[in-house]
């Protein structure tokens, strides 16, 4: 069975494509490479004893997402990552994030469409609820304004899917709303690659550790949690990755209940940014410089998942720690 990962180079998208070749899966990977190194392909197949298809591609050229489409008619499936993915970047270059964002998932939704059998998952974010009302943070959670044309690409994505399931018969999708995606491969084969200074914490307090960043910034400790930092709830790659593959089986044996969907991916549990650092400390033996700097904007105080649906609907659970992800993120920064 044929699987199309759109993106399938990325972070999330490479160990996705990991777990779906251990199920068996046939993966073609469409990556233009803006943010992603050819070299993961060898990652993945060191660790699957496979290398799936490769092109390269850029999906915003709606001719060639086509082209690809007629010459890939027997995909049964498409989870679908490819998007820029940095807040900070999307508030300066909204446009970039809104033609790459949406101008791409509709070409391939075109195409996905036409196919034999349509199942589609896709990439969402937590993002979409804002600072919540209510904590866990249920799937029924009102979706807020966007603090961000990052977020908004993701609450539109996901206005499209619904849309379009509405009048296609045919398509069946999912939309997983994962919460903070940290660590890597416990073979160190693959993980988190940031382009110049990362935007997100563990690779930022892995690179701190290293040597390559001076100092760590931990932006406000006066926030009203018990250690005064922000809290959010952090998910094992590996874990995520599994998700998709468990979400996709789900519409090829027709076990959705509706042709549109959504789920929580997160643990359930909040963790703070210090209980982050300490977490690291611990796992790899390192005394982290880190500084209280101010608050950032645009940072919710907390948030984490209420995964009580995606337990049970989906069959899906968090396996892995705080401190599984912490050490895999650090074996994984000693190799780079």
């Amino acid at each position: 069975m044929k699987v199309l990962v759109t993106g399938g180079l990325g972070f999330i998208g490479s160990h996705t494509v990991v777990e779906l070749q251990n199920e068996g899966y046939e993966v073609v990977i469409i990556d233009d490479l803006s943010n992603s190194s050819i070299n993961v392909l060898e990652g993945i197949t060191a660790i699957t004893g496979k290398t799936p298809i490769f092109e390269k591609l850029d999906l915003k050229e709606k001719d060639k997402v086509e082209h690809f489409f007629n010459k890939h008619k027997d995909i049964v499936g498409v989870i679908h990552f490819a998007a820029s993915k940095a807040v900070g970047e999307s508030v300066i270059k909204p446009l970039l994030y809104y033609e790459n964002n949406i101008n791409t998932l509709v070409y391939v939704l075109k195409s996905v469409v036409g196919l034999d059998t349509s199942n589609f998952i896709f990439s969402s974010s937590c993002t979409v609820y804002g600072q919540a009302d209510e904590l866990p943070i249920l799937e029924s959670a009102p979706v807020k304004k966007a603090e961000s044309p990052y977020g908004n690409t993701k609450q539109i994505g996901e206005e499209i899917i619904s849309d379009v399931c509405k009048v296609s018969p045919n398509l069946n999708a999912i939309s997983l709303r994962y919460f903070n995606p940290i660590g890597a491969h416990e073979s160190a084969k693959i993980g988190e690659l940031p382009l110049g200074v990362p935007q997100n914490l563990v690779p930022f307090i892995t690179q701190t550790a290293a040597g390559l960043r001076e100092q760590l910034s931990v932006f406000g400790d006066d926030y009203p949690t018990p250690d005064g930092t922000c809290i959010r709830d952090y998910i094992h790659v590996v874990d995520l990755a599994k998700a998709h593959v468990i979400a996709l089986q789900r519409l090829l044996k027709k076990k959705n209940k509706a042709n549109y969907e959504v789920f929580n991916i997160g643990t359930g549990k909040g963790s703070s940014v210090m209980e982050v650092i300490k977490s690291f400390e611990k796992v790899s033996g390192q005394k982290l410089n880190y500084k209280i700097a101010p608050r950032r904007e645009g940072d919710v105080i907390q948030a984490y998942a209420d995964t009580t649906k995606s337990n049970g609907e989906l069959g899906w659970k968090a396996k892995l720690t705080l401190d599984d992800a912490m050490l895999s993120a650090w074996k994984w920064e000693k190799t780079l």
